[in-house]
């Protein structure tokens, strides 16, 4: 069997993505850049899910996120005032907003399965946002790594993680090096008032400037 696919972007950063698109379609996976590491993902199907939690070695407990053109890319899912204010100060950015499905929009596996919420984020990566315009659907996303392993940030690595996971079925969009960064901040917006379940790019200081009441996360 063959092994994965690289596109090499760096040359021409705007090339046609009609391959990548059909990638998509197809239902197959994607290694990509984004505003913090190169992340695994693809098209928001029960199958692509699949495949990319076992990719990852990994099970619908540990749901992925999703990210979006804009927030109005995903209007059924519940949003909060507090959400609402958070993503209009913030997005694009490294936040994700964990947010309530209430109609099951989003397939087990994305759709967190105890608490029914769905991690959201608009990516300022500029390929990011050409990508998901150009597909205009919502994209599948976690850190491209196996597991206890740092994650990607060139597309050569990228591609050695896809060869050493054996997937086949994986297209490497390679735009280079990624300048060091921290992982998204995450905040549960399901209930009225935010809880902060990881700090990362966004200090959570800047975020109370905008939400005073946001909580941290009780530990047992």
């Amino acid at each position: 069997m063959s092994g994965p696919e690289r596109l090499d972007l760096r040359p021409d950063p705007g090339a046609d993505l009609e391959p990548v698109l059909e990638h998509l379609r197809a239902g197959r996976p994607l290694a990509y850049p984004t505003e913090t590491v190169y992340g695994l993902g693809g098209a928001v199907t029960r199958d692509c899910v699949a495949r990319v939690q076992e990719l990852k070695g990994r099970d619908a407990r540990q749901p992925l996120l999703v990210l979006v053109e804009d927030a109005t890319s995903v209007p059924d899912l519940a949003w909060t005032a507090a959400a609402r204010e958070l993503a209009e100060q913030f997005w694009p950015g490294a936040l994700t907003l964990v947010l309530s499905d209430p109609r099951g929009i989003f397939p087990v596996g994305v759709r967190d399965e105890a608490g029914g919420g769905v991690g959201v984020r608009v990516s300022p990566h500029p390929f990011v946002r050409r990508l998901l315009a150009a597909y205009g659907l919502p994209l599948i996303s976690t850190s491209m790594n196996e597991r206890g392993t740092p994650p990607a940030r060139s597309g050569s690595e990228a591609m050695a993680v896809a060869e050493r996971m054996g997937a086949s079925d994986v297209l490497v969009l390679d735009c280079g090096t990624l300048p060091p960064s921290e992982p998204s901040t995450v905040l549960d917006c399901t209930g009225e008032v935010p809880v902060l379940l990881r700090e990362g790019s966004v200090p959570v200081d800047r975020l109370r400037c905008v939400i005073p009441e946001i909580h941290e996360r009780t530990r047992d």
